[in-house]
């Protein structure tokens, strides 16, 4: 049995060490964002109980596109994540800092 605390523990040990390279941590700093919001979006899918094909039928794109999303190899607008937070029963909350 996986603990998961432990996994994220030792994720974020190892991220820390990671982002120590000037090279991963500049793009961890374009890409971390938009692969956080891919994570986002795919675990609400699937805690939804909605097919990649059924998101997909909902927002008017395709299951590929969707997988493309979840898979962080995807632009978003704010205009189409918050069509996906509506689909998904969620709310696109957005936060400058």
């Amino acid at each position: 049995m996986i603990n998961k605390k432990t996994s994220a523990t030792d994720f974020d040990v190892f991220l820390a060490k990671q982002l120590k390279n000037k090279t991963i941590k500049k793009y961890f700093d374009k890409y971390g964002k938009q692969l956080e919001i891919s994570y986002q979006i795919s675990r609400l899918r699937r805690k939804k109980k909605i097919s990649q094909k059924e998101l997909a039928e909902k927002i008017g794109t395709t299951q590929s596109n969707v997988a493309r999303m979840e898979s962080g190899r995807q632009n978003f607008t704010v205009n189409f994540l918050s069509e996906i937070a509506s689909v998904l029963g969620s709310e696109l909350k957005i936060t400058l800092r």
